[in-house]
């Protein structure tokens, strides 16, 4: 698991800063985001995002650049910006 993380991270410090939100999506959330691993919200599940999302931006932007469970911080995007996480929670949650 310890190798796979670390492939992961490396693969997110890969990624230019002028990614697109579906580029930023493919190297480092659908790993995770796509399969529902450690407990993920599946992307598009609005069953899975509605109680995060009731939260509010504010805090899913802080779990995103913190980790929260399995996540690590800033999710394998360390290139990420508060606008690419944003962008990424909006096109994950809908």
């Amino acid at each position: 698991m310890r190798k796979l993380m670390l492939t992961l991270m490396l693969s997110g410090l890969a990624m230019t800063a002028s990614a697109s939100v579906e580029d930023n999506y493919k190297a480092s959330c659908t790993f995770c985001h796509s399969t529902g691993a450690a407990g993920a919200p599946k992307t598009g599940d609005k069953a899975a995002w509605a109680p995060r999302l009731e939260k509010g931006m504010d805090a899913l932007l802080q779990s995103s650049k913190s980790g929260i469970g399995a996540m690590p911080p800033k999710g394998m995007c360390n290139s990420c910006t508060d606008e690419d996480f944003k962008a990424l929670i909006e096109y994950m949650s809908k």
